[in-house]
């Protein structure tokens, strides 16, 4: 999936929807997680407020935008190389955590809280809540009011129950594969500040580590249906 995500930042955004600033998460059931984030520069510094060089025909410095986000206290795995969209300048920053409930003290995510707690038997809850934007100032900008935010949860295990909801004139996101959530908003009502609510709750079982189970056991299972196919064959040639 984070292979996908890289090949989808490189072309662009071209494959599926396309946001101007947008937050992935993919979660372990352990808590563990890497967020992906693929934005505008302008976005980021609107929403953000990393004070990034907007000059047109200037090309992002990795390395700087690297540091500084690692001086505000960010796990920094990668910083992609940027790409080219309507005019602006695109770029993705990967960040790792061992504990998902503190990854808001990473000043690139700490608009938001997040909550990942056992609730019942073998279940867990996931919680996120982001808030007001940065409110910085990239001046002028051709944003022409269609632009999109999106976060999307790319959970370990099937999903059982969640929030996603519906917007007056459309949906505000998506269910994919059945463990996949994605969740819009407008990027005006994100740089106005209106929160954005995540409520999850999932199975306690990884859904990759069952599908290994599965795949263990249905491998042992050819293999000793080989071996006697093998062992009478050997027999049968004995007589």
């Amino acid at each position: 999936m984070l292979l996908l995500s890289g090949l989808a930042a490189s072309c662009g955004g071209s494959l599926g929807r396309q946001y101007e600033y947008e937050e992935q998460v993919y979660l372990s059931v352990d808590g563990a997680a890497t967020i992906v984030v693929d934005a505008s520069l302008p976005a980021l510094v609107a929403l953000r407020g990393l004070p990034l060089d907007l000059t047109p025909g200037v090309r992002p410095d990795r390395d700087a935008v690297r540091a500084m986000l690692e001086a505000r206290g960010c796990a920094v795995s990668s910083v992609g190389q940027p790409w080219t969209r309507r005019g602006r300048r695109f770029i993705q920053v990967r960040v790792a955590t061992e504990d998902i409930r503190t990854v808001s003290r990473c000043g690139l995510l700490d608009w938001s809280t997040y909550g990942f707690e056992p609730a019942g038997e073998d279940e867990l809850q996931y919680d996120q809540r982001v808030g007001a934007a940065a409110g910085g100032d990239p001046g002028a900008v051709n944003w022409d009011g269609s632009e999109l935010v999106g976060f999307k949860l790319h959970l370990p295990s099937k999903i059982l129950e969640h929030n996603v909801k519906r917007l007056e004139d459309g949906e505000n996101g998506s269910v994919e594969r059945g463990n996949i959530l994605t969740y819009e908003q407008r990027f005006a009502d994100r740089r106005a500040g209106v929160p954005v609510e995540m409520k999850v709750r999932m199975g306690a079982d990884s859904i990759l580590a069952r599908t290994l189970i599965i795949f263990g056991i249905a491998f042992a299972a050819a293999v000793l249906v080989l071996g006697g196919i093998i062992w009478v064959t050997i027999r049968r040639a004995r007589r």
